[in-house]
């Protein structure tokens, strides 16, 4: 019944607890938020169809505690991602500091020395933003990761989110062995050859 996918891409979702990686995710997936969406607990794990230049891909969605106690977890939970989202709260800079480690843990457990990164700035439907836009922008052109400012409540942002990082993903060579024979990319509106290191959509 997936005859129309062309390949199977796993994605990850990481970031301090409370942050919104749940929220995204199920807004994304099942176009749902819960205000009073509960702290996932282990790891929790959905899928779902995309269609991005023409092409249509089954993302398999990982999405962690930020705890602490749940690292034992982290090996086998980074294995094999080709791409990876981590999300700060844009009212909590505290969450923002800790970027830095996350982006760390990924280097570390990555076992795709080219797994594309996204940064997504969440919650900027709230009033008491601590971290400023520009601030972000300048971490993520820091770490030449691709940008992002959403919130999982209003949906803004959140499907461009997995569209870009797809289709960034789309557009790194070795990241998949048999996707290269069967892609056309959409070359015409991204050209590969781009030299642009991240991305900042509105």
């Amino acid at each position: 019944m997936d005859s129309d996918v062309i390949t199977t891409l796993k994605i990850l979702i990481i970031g301090e607890s409370g942050v919104g990686k749940s929220s995204l995710l199920l807004r994304f997936t099942d176009d749902n938020f819960d205000p009073q969406q509960t702290l996932t607990i282990g790891v929790d794990f959905k899928t779902k169809k995309l269609t991005v230049d023409g092409n249509t891909v089954k993302l398999a969605i990982w999405d962690t505690a930020g705890q602490e106690r749940f690292r034992t977890l982290t090996p086998s939970y980074y294995r094999d991602a080709q791409g990876a989202i981590l999300v700060y709260d844009v009212s909590s800079y505290a969450t923002f500091a800790k970027l830095e480690m996350w982006l760390n843990e990924l280097e570390t457990y990555s076992t795709k020395r080219n797994i594309v990164k996204m940064i997504v700035g969440n919650k900027i439907d709230v009033h008491n933003r601590e971290v400023p836009r520009e601030e972000a922008m300048n971490f993520a052109r820091r770490y030449k990761t691709l940008y992002i400012e959403a919130s999982a409540k209003t949906k803004h942002g959140v499907q461009s989110a997995f569209e870009e990082l797809v289709h960034k993903i789309i557009q790194t060579p070795g990241l998949w062995e048999s996707f290269n024979d069967h892609i056309q990319v959409g070359d015409k509106d991204h050209p590969p050859s781009s030299t642009c290191s991240y991305c900042v959509l509105t």
